[in-house]
């Protein structure tokens, strides 16, 4: 987001109105400023900046009420560019840290740990993916005849997950000719990931060849999914929240934590950054979003393991805190991973 160029005042003004609407959901008027803030100036003055920051399009204003509330833009603009240092006090990390201590060094342990604690973290709903492989790799296959043209491919991957597929033949294949063609696969592409089939498979033809490509997309779909396990909580404490008093913006945040597709489609986003991304009503690309924020990160380890982490609620939501608490947890799972898979 560019930067308006605004004033320092009118961005303290936007700062004050966004952290007072964040504490009590109540639009923030000039008056209750200029008695809270010492800004050195009247509270006609920030009438004005208010006017001219609602002109921006940063906040707005309810039709019963003289106070403003931020808008989307205005939640951006205060991420991008007015949000204080975002680290969890150093007594409340060593706590957390703690509480990763005691508990069991397993992975199905810590994910419910990590959503447990930034739900409490954040007043916030969390929620954690399972861990998957960046490069699956193939373990062993069978091509299994079914019927006279139908065939079963079973794939198993490194990771044990276990993928079959119907394939339908143009002539029927005898189970003999079926086991060679396994054979022959198993030999040449067991352990191999996708970088390495390509160049395997140009010495196949026939069956072997269209099995082999079946493989190579079963491994591209594999690392282009989320974990199996979705971990939540504290998503009944978000539905208290103000904003979710109606239908609609329940569904919406009811929506992130069960529908996998737009989970999917979240996953993909944030796997290609490094640090904590904000996700404030979609931006734009998820329209089911409106009024929810994400604060999101991913975890694991570099090109081998990952999984994704994150918060969610109301836009009005704590930003620095969350961010922090997602960083910070983000940070204790990547020590696990690494670890568990080096």
């Amino acid at each position: 987001m560019k930067d308006l160029q605004l004033s320092q005042r009118r961005k303290q003004v936007l700062r004050v109105v966004i952290q007072e609407y964040v504490k009590s959901a109540q639009p923030v008027g000039s008056k209750s400023i200029a008695q809270k803030y010492d800004m050195g100036v009247s509270a006609s003055t920030i009438r004005n900046d208010l006017a001219a920051l609602e002109k921006a399009g940063l906040l707005t204003h309810p039709h019963t009420s003289a106070g403003r509330i931020p808008t989307d833009e205005g939640y951006r603009y205060f991420v991008t560019h007015l949000m204080a240092h975002t680290d969890l006090p150093s007594r409340e990390r060593q706590m957390i840290r703690h509480q990763f201590h005691q508990a069991r060094r397993e992975i199905d342990q810590w994910l419910r740990l990590s959503t447990a604690v930034l739900a409490k973290a954040s007043a916030g709903a969390a929620l954690a993916t399972s861990p998957r492989s960046m490069s699956s790799r193939v373990k062993h296959l069978e091509l299994i005849g079914i019927q006279d043209t139908v065939v079963l491919l079973v794939l198993v991957l490194a990771t044990g997950a276990l993928k079959q597929q119907l394939i339908t033949l143009e002539q029927p294949i005898f189970q003999e000719e079926l086991s060679r063609a396994s054979n022959q696969l198993n030999e040449e592409i067991s352990g191999a990931n996708i970088a390495d089939l390509p160049e395997k498979l140009e010495g196949f033809n026939g069956l072997a060849r269209e099995v082999g490509e079946l493989v190579l997309n079963t491994l591209r779909q594999s690392k282009e999914q989320i974990g199996e396990r979705v971990y939540r909580h504290g998503l009944a404490q978000v539905l208290a929240e103000p904003e979710f008093a109606d239908g609609p913006q329940v569904r919406r945040i009811v929506q992130v934590f069960e529908q996998r597709s737009l989970l999917q489609e979240i996953y993909h986003d944030v796997m290609e950054l490094n640090d904590v991304q904000v996700m404030i009503a979609g931006e734009g690309r998820f329209g089911d979003m409106q009024d929810i924020s994400l604060v999101l990160s991913r975890y694991g380890v570099p090109d081998r393991v990952s999984g994704l982490l994150g918060v969610v609620g109301p836009m009005r939501m704590p930003y620095g805190r969350t961010i922090g608490a997602v960083r910070y947890v983000a940070t204790l799972l990547d020590e696990l991973m690494h670890q568990i898979y080096g």
